[in-house]
């Protein structure tokens, strides 16, 4: 019988049109409750990794290279990387993992989830409950925060947050989010939807260095928050120049930065500004890949859609990540909590008390992050062999349908969170003395850390590297 770990490699190798015969170069190790909750999280997370490495090892093929030797993934190293925030220290300083506005509130009719980590998503919940963004956050504004929720039924505080922009969904249940019509499209798309969407010869590629099949390729990196910066930072891993752009009015969290932003490096240009405009131009005009993590169509404006694109690069890898995927709730901002909130994950992981629980890491962020890796890594081996321009395409809401309802779950695991110490590492960084998780997976003669720490945030020039 095959156990439910190698299903889920499979199916995760399958979703991205791999060749099954290449999963059997996958060896597992570490507990099966290594990330351990009612739902299989962990086949989940070591499944994403596998799928990443795999395709890796693909691209790898695809530049020349011998590819000897089985890809080890342990849930260990798995749990540790997905859990990464937890183990993130400057200096010995750890950082909080959810502002006091981000949480689980109960209303007058059930729960509704809410997350302000970002002053503009704060300011977009206190306005439309009718408090003053302008309070510190003290426990009398928490208060205050809740008696507002607890008075209003929780759909009418979902529609009201969301209509002022900022974030707060209901907790559903099950049965509640599959009857809902955004559980429909989910259901109606793929895990990973990845084509070609037009022809374009072949482009093969130079031999690359071992373990390192995305050496050359440059990759414009327009994600925010974990997804997005995780599927990146395993291609900056392998090898990639990736160069993440960020808008200056849009500043990012010191510790998301510093968790997700490891060999890379990063830019700011307000594409509102002539000169930025130009200068991002002369960036994509240059560049193999190009990742977004914003909702669809919140970058069209500037000329970013796949059409668009492909009009000044024929060839270019497009990958695309959204919350929600296509639907009502497409236009929506969300996160992973919302949505393990939305899909019906919050309470079947529900705690003792009877509030709404969590998975035991934004497992939903780190495995599209990886799936989107992977996706991307796909579509440049193909694009050598065969060819063609090709899009990715991924969503948080489809990832946790994948989770919920069609990975097999056992029983549930009586098991502790490893200890970090042998996944982690310190090294200097502008910031300071950085310790952190190592990346989960290496491909044979790999590198088994990223090239470099994280830079400063938007502190390093919008251009290339020679090649």
């Amino acid at each position: 019988m095959v156990n439910p770990t190698t299903q889920a490699i499979r199916s995760a190798w399958a979703a991205l049109g791999g060749d099954p015969a290449a999963a059997a170069a996958v060896e597992t190790a570490g507990p099966a409750g290594a990330l351990p909750a009612r739902l299989p999280v962990t086949d989940l997370a070591v499944a994403c990794v596998a799928a990443a490495g795999l395709a890796g090892l693909e691209l790898a093929r695809a530049r020349g290279a011998a590819t000897d030797g089985p890809l080890t993934v342990d849930s260990r190293a798995v749990a540790v990387s997905f859990t990464s925030d937890r183990h993130l220290r400057v200096d010995g300083r750890a950082f909080s993992g959810f502002a006091p506005l981000s949480r689980f509130w109960p209303t007058a009719d059930g729960w509704v989830r809410t997350h302000a980590n970002y002053p503009h998503h704060r300011r977009r919940l206190l306005a439309a409950l009718d408090l003053d963004p302008a309070r510190p956050d003290d426990d009398a504004l928490v208060a205050a925060v809740g008696e507002r929720v607890g008075a209003r039924p929780v759909a009418e505080v979902e529609q009201r947050v969301t209509a002022a922009g900022g974030l707060a969904v209901a907790a559903r249940t099950p049965d509640e989010w599959d009857a809902h019509p955004q559980a429909a499209t989910v259901a109606a798309e793929p895990l990973v939807r990845l084509r070609a969407d037009a022809p374009a010869p072949a482009r093969p590629a130079p031999p690359a260095p071992p373990g390192l099949p995305a050496t050359g390729v440059r990759v414009l990196d327009l994600t925010r928050v974990i997804a997005g910066p995780v599927a990146t930072r395993f291609l900056a891993l392998l090898g990639a120049d990736v160069l993440r752009v960020d808008s200056p009015g849009l500043p990012e969290l010191e510790s998301q930065h510093l968790d997700t932003d490891a060999g890379k490096r990063s830019t700011l240009l307000d594409l509102g500004r002539d000169a930025d405009r130009a200068r991002f131009a002369a960036l994509l005009a240059d560049a193999d890949v190009v990742v977004t993590g914003y909702r669809p169509g919140a970058l069209d404006r500037w000329g970013l859609a796949p059409e668009a694109l492909r009009r000044h690069h024929p060839d270019l890898v497009v990958a695309r990540l959204s919350a929600w995927g296509g639907g009502p709730w497409a236009g929506r901002r969300s996160f992973d909590s919302l949505v393990q909130a939305a899909t019906g994950i919050a309470d079947i992981e529900r705690r003792p008390d009877g509030a709404p629980g969590v998975l035991p890491a934004q497992a939903l962020d780190h495995g599209t992050g990886y799936l989107l890796a992977a996706a991307v890594l796909r579509a440049l081996a193909r694009r050598a062999v065969d060819g063609g321009a090709w899009t990715a395409e991924l969503s948080l809401a489809r990832t946790a349908r994948w989770l919920r309802q069609e990975l097999p779950a056992g029983p549930v695991p009586d098991a502790a969170p490893p200890n970090p110490d042998p996944w982690c590492a310190e090294r200097d960084s502008p910031a300071g003395r950085l310790r952190y998780a190592l990346p989960p997976v290496t491909l044979p003669g790999g590198r088994r850390d990223w090239a470099s720490p994280p830079t400063r945030w938007g502190g390093d020039p919008p251009a290339w590297p020679a090649r």
